[in-house]
């Protein structure tokens, strides 16, 4: 199922939990607007390269839309459509002023310069220009972009990670267990794994399997993840890593381990092989990791799945508070970020198992209605029936 298809039918479960009317659900579900470029670039060789660009304004319901660019060959209207559907849900769990937008530009960052790169960032934001700003729609760096900009807060490279881990501690603790005796399998080493990976073993926990684009390995003793983190910064990756066995990445995911955390594409959860996976607890550390019938097979086996919209929030809530920071021209030290990301991640948990309670629903379905009531309710405020 496409991560449209499948972000349409969690919502649309979540509705039916919540009693929403059927008018507000629809107007709910269809974006404020969507947003298609073309963008041409001279290449250094002098040639001429055409890419299509993509922005999405789901909801400002409760505030300024908010979303990351990515830059990734696979970007298509659909994919940009549902994150930022995901986005809105997400902004609204996390309980910062925000709504959702995505956007992305169908193109290979490796096979593009540095001033190629430029190049296109600026052809890009210039042709979506009067449509984006502080007040309307705030961008930010995903996949295959980065946080190259002034004005950045402290912390916010390893948001998203530091988040998992917050979450992680939220969700073990309810099951009187903590992160320093379990043993993690993450896949997807990249800006959010990597940073998993080192908060998780410099508390404790056990890293036992890792993949990336490059390869994939597994140590049942443990990987040293500082000695993994220079590596793959020296060689693009950590294919030629020593201190483990190197396995087949399509296996990953069905490692023996008491927490998978799938930090790379989504959809790599699926009917497929759901039932060989092993782990008791999923953090999607990913966007929409899991397809809706890998769900049904997980949750019948019993595992506890972290949804995406609660577990990788904390990218976006250290946003929100580089947002406020640049507003006021107030920079906070790094431990005050991190202190209250805590909090946010913490605070959200709570607000999931409430909703979790009410519902008689399981942790997706918890945080899917506590974001979509929170936006209904926001709409119906400001006089949608007007």
């Amino acid at each position: 199922m496409n991560a449209l298809a499948a972000t349409n039918r969690n919502f649309k479960l979540a509705a039916r939990l919540l009693g929403l009317d059927s008018k507000l659900e629809k107007s709910l579900l269809i974006p404020f607007r969507e947003i298609k470029v073309e963008c041409t670039i001279p290449k250094d060789d002098g040639s001429l390269a055409s890419f299509v660009g993509f922005r999405v304004q789901h909801d400002n319901a409760r505030g300024p839309m908010k979303g990351g660019i990515r830059y990734h060959p696979e970007v298509d209207p659909d994919e940009v459509n549902a994150l930022a559907q995901l986005m809105t849900w997400k902004t609204a769990v996390a309980n910062i002023p925000y709504g959702g937008a995505k956007g992305g530009i169908g193109c290979d960052p490796g096979e593009l310069s540095i001033s190629e790169l430029e190049r296109l960032t600026r052809v890009f934001t210039q042709k979506i220009h009067d449509l984006i700003g502080v007040h309307t729609d705030v961008p930010a760096p995903d996949m295959g972009t980065n946080p190259q900009d002034l004005g950045g807060s402290l912390g916010r490279d390893a948001a998203t990670g530091r988040g998992v881990l917050f979450a992680t501690q939220a969700l073990l603790q309810e099951y009187g267990k903590s992160i320093s005796n379990q043993r993690f399998v993450i896949q997807g080493f990249g800006n959010v794994g990597s940073w998993a990976a080192q908060l998780i073993s410099e508390n404790g926990g056990k890293i036992v399997a890792v993949s990336d684009i490059t390869g994939a390995l597994k140590n049942s003793n443990g990987i040293d993840i500082p000695r993994l983190l220079k590596h793959s910064k020296e060689n693009r990756g950590i294919k030629g890593f020593s201190g483990g066995d190197h396995i087949d990445p399509k296996s990953i995911l069905v490692e023996d381990c008491d927490v998978l955390i799938p930090a790379a594409l989504g959809g790599v959860i699926n009917r497929d092989n759901a039932n060989e996976i092993k782990a008791k607890f999923i953090i999607e550390a990913a966007n929409h990791p899991t397809d809706p019938e890998a769900d049904e097979i997980l949750s019948k086996k019993g595992v506890v799945i972290l949804p995406d919209i609660y577990a990788n929030s904390g990218g976006v809530t250290v946003s929100y508070f580089e947002w406020v920071q640049n507003i006021q021209g107030f920079m906070w030290d790094e431990e005050k970020v991190n202190k209250e990301l805590e909090t946010y991640m913490t605070k959200a948990f709570k607000d999931v198992k409430e909703m979790c309670k009410t519902h008689n629903c399981d942790l997706r379905m918890g945080a899917f209605t506590l974001g979509v009531n929170r936006v209904a309710r926001a709409t119906v405020l400001r006089g949608w029936e007007a």
